[in-house]
């Protein structure tokens, strides 16, 4: 995934302003810091925070945990099963055994944790093993680093096409008709939905809209372990109209700061939207901008250049 740099004074503004190009939220996003300002005479601070990130990549499952169990993690689960056992036998054995003397040692706290280990369980052997195997798996892959992690086969197309099986299901799920397609352009994906009645799956403000992108985004990207790819998910021409929108609104916002000379604060925005606007207003010279607040009051201001 592209990486970008910005510039700021502290960190957390650099920060907030690599999201608002990414037009991603924080926990999607991951910071590489390159330099941090410097401390100076009585209490200044010199130069710039500067950092780079990028979009997080969709972690990859590991193969233990893709993999179907077949009969052979029964009889392994029977045979870790039944170690349980004799254990915890000879565990109730020595405590049986301490507490008949009334001068013994209370147990140590290793020893009770262990006899709650192997403590025999109310599940089912292959569901615990299940369990256990999970455990491991989660806790293995989150001390991996994204170079550590192994390199997703998956393609674009096929993170696509899980995509536009998803909408179709929901689409039909909510008694739509509607026709589901999606364009590839390299990691690019747009997944585009038409026809009627489908005002329900884009909501007030596109609220719905944006839940079912995260929906659509953890069934084809996340379930298939794909790195890359970046999904947006439209809705009766609903993206391509709030953009349109916003275009409009940020030029016209842009023509009165430049004929006040008068900075302009907007309404709070989400990253997508926020990103709209400074897309638009880098471009028009004479104003500048700048994103303040915390999600979800997070909105740009507008500055004469």
């Amino acid at each position: 995934m592209e990486w970008v740099e910005t510039t700021a004074k502290t960190i957390d503004a650099a920060r907030e302003a690599a999201l608002d190009q990414l037009g991603v939220a924080a926990d999607e996003a991951e910071f590489d810091v390159i330099e941090e300002p410097r401390p100076g005479l009585f209490g200044r601070v010199r130069g710039e925070a500067r950092l780079r990130a990028r979009v997080r990549p969709a972690q990859v499952r590991p193969k233990q945990e893709r993999r179907r169990r077949g009969r052979s993690d029964g009889g392994a689960a029977s045979s870790a099963t039944e170690s349980s056992a004799k254990a915890s036998t000879k565990s109730t054995k020595s405590t049986k055994s301490t507490k008949s003397t009334n001068d013994a040692a209370p147990a140590d706290a290793s020893e009770t944790s262990d006899a709650a280990a192997t403590a025999p369980s109310d599940k089912p052997p292959a569901q615990r093993s299940r369990r256990t195997t999970t455990t491991s798996n989660k806790r293995e892959e989150s001390t991996m680093t994204n170079e550590e992690r192994p390199e997703s086969t998956v393609t674009p197309e096929e993170v696509g096409t899980a995509a536009v099986a998803f909408m179709e299901g929901l689409t039909t799920a909510f008694g739509a008709d509607a026709d589901v397609a999606v364009k590839v352009d390299g990691i690019e994906l747009d997944v585009t939905v038409t026809g009627g009645e489908l005002g329900l799956l884009v909501g007030p403000g596109g609220r719905t809209l944006n839940a079912v992108q995260d929906l659509a985004r953890v069934a084809a990207q996340r379930r298939l372990g794909d790195h890359e790819t970046r999904l947006r998910v439209d809705v009766a021409g609903y993206r391509e109209r709030r953009e349109a929108a916003l275009a409009a609104f940020a030029r016209d916002v842009a023509g009165q700061v430049v004929a006040s000379g008068t900075a302009r604060s907007l309404e709070p925005m989400t990253s997508a939207d926020r990103k709209v606007i400074h897309d638009v207003l880098n471009e028009i010279d004479g104003v500048t901008t700048r994103s303040v607040g915390e999600d979800p009051d997070r909105r740009i201001i507008v500055d004469p250049a």
